[in-house]
């Protein structure tokens, strides 16, 4: 109930006394347009920082990617919040890390108590849409944590990961599709763009691809242009390059829609390289803390403001799309929840801003995934729907924080980054600690231990990274909602 009207008290007051300012420095970009920017979220699932052709791939076709790379801003160091998918998608939603809702690994949910940044959005009057892969919680209509009661007006969401030709559940029923997997997901979220531009109304589009997740499946076409490889990777590369043409058709219909320079673009990917996907030559892959498991290729393109191509070496993650966009549409959000761990990039993407100030925490705790099988879920649900009877969604206990956690056992594997510098705590059996320090700037495969070299270094990122973990606790057992 308090949440409840909590979430009433910030409608009523996002309607009736929060005015909008527009940011100085980029409020020409839509001024001119009498808007705020239109903003697409584009997420790839499993795709490693070097599962891209302009980060030195050999054999991958991602024309697209590249092009985007090359005419916007791209980094070189931007990380998943988490190693696997279901956390990092969490702090997209949200600005936090995930462990602070409890989102520890796949299949975990978000809390309805957190604000997501479409619930955000949607008080300064953007229309909002998610397509694709949702996996912060059921798909169904009763849940607490899906796309519809998550501040999403329009969806076609799958629970987790799909192939071609999936089921999806578009405002909570469930409806089949025929295609390629990610071109069938950009197809889907056409028609809700063209209906936002045609309304006049700034929209929000969320569209987080299937691919390449395992079982990769790519379409005949797609695997042909691989001939010569093994079909393990034809599949795995074609799924790849699928995402980039459904990239293509993406930007031409913003081109051809008219709103292609006022509209930003942010790709990227949930986790690093799964087993055939490429790091880069990063120390391990998804599931890591090392960089092999947390740092993803990602580019943003706003041609309104981004009017020269950059590249970046700042740190920065998905734990900062929150609050760069709530920052670009000059938002003061009615009841955040806070802390956010993220920060604004809009001084970046202003050319303002040569470092991070704020340090980067990232926490694989010990708590496991939950298995959600899409493909059988929306089977299910069509099922039920078709016969008439339909069972509850199964996270309906999604808000409950009734579990404490002890601020004083920090179990998993964690790490602190701090400029080049990323310190790592790792527990290991019976509880026995053991630290890590490395310089990415001189060691980005992590290979040459600092932690003896640089011990005051070491005492001072120990204490910050002791003293973020210890917050984190405090947010997972309920103390930001109060």
């Amino acid at each position: 109930m308090r949440h409840l009207l909590h979430r009433l008290s910030a409608i009523v007051f996002a309607a009736t006394t929060v005015t909008v300012p527009l940011l100085n420095g980029i409020s020409d970009a839509y001024a001119e347009q009498e808007r705020f920017p239109n903003i697409i979220l584009c997420m790839a699932d499993d795709q490693g920082w070097g599962d891209v052709a302009y980060n030195g791939h050999k054999v991958l076709q991602t024309p697209v990617l590249d092009e985007m790379a090359a005419k916007g801003l791209r980094f070189d160091r931007f990380y998943a919040a988490a190693p696997v998918c279901s956390p990092t998608r969490g702090s997209v939603l949200t600005g936090r890390h995930p462990n602070r809702f409890g989102c520890f690994s796949w299949g975990r949910t978000l809390r309805p108590q957190e604000i997501t940044i479409a619930e955000a959005l949607k008080q300064a009057g953007y229309t909002t849409g998610h397509f694709g892969k949702w996996h912060v919680g059921s798909v169904r209509a009763d849940s607490p944590v899906c796309p519809g009661n998550s501040g999403f007006d329009v969806w076609y969401s799958s629970p987790n990961f799909y192939e071609n030709s999936p089921i999806l559940s578009h405002n909570g029923k469930a409806v089949e599709t025929q295609g390629e997997s990610s071109m069938v997901t950009v197809e889907l979220a056409v028609p809700f763009m063209k209906k936002a531009r045609d309304d006049k109304k700034p929209f929000l589009a969320v569209i987080w691809f299937g691919n390449p997740h395992t079982p990769n499946v790519a379409t005949p076409e797609l695997q042909a242009l691989y001939e010569g490889q093994s079909k393990k990777l034809a599949n795995l590369y074609g799924e790849i390059t699928g995402i980039d043409r459904a990239m293509g058709r993406l930007r031409t219909e913003l081109r051809s829609m008219g709103i292609a320079d006022n509209t930003i673009v942010w790709y990227t990917s949930d986790n690093g390289a799964i087993p055939g996907g490429s790091t880069g030559g990063l120390r391990a892959r998804k599931g890591s803390i090392y960089e092999g498991g947390l740092r993803v290729p990602a580019v943003i393109e706003w041609p309104a403001k981004i009017k020269r191509p950059r590249r970046t070496s700042v740190n920065a993650g998905t734990v900062d799309i929150y609050p760069t966009l709530i920052d670009i549409v000059g938002l003061d959000v009615p009841g955040q929840v806070k802390p956010l761990d993220g920060v604004s990039l809009v001084p970046l993407i202003n050319g303002r801003m040569k470092s991070r100030d704020k340090p980067m925490g990232f926490w694989k705790h010990k708590i496991g995934g939950i298995s959600t099988p899409a493909a059988r879920l929306m089977k299910q649900l069509l099922e039920e729907q078709e016969a008439g009877q339909q069972t509850p969604a199964k996270d309906l206990n999604a808000a409950d924080v009734s579990k404490q956690y002890d601020e004083n056992d920090l179990p998993g594997h964690s790490a602190w980054l701090d400029g080049d510098y990323k310190l790592h705590r790792i527990v290991g059996r019976g509880g026995k600690v053991t630290w890590e320090l490395y310089h990415l700037g001189n060691d980005p495969s992590e290979k040459n231990d600092l932690l003896e070299a640089e011990p005051m270094r070491v005492e001072k990122m120990k204490a910050e990274l002791l003293a973020w973990q210890r917050s984190v606790v405090r947010s997972l057992n309920g103390d930001d909602y109060k």
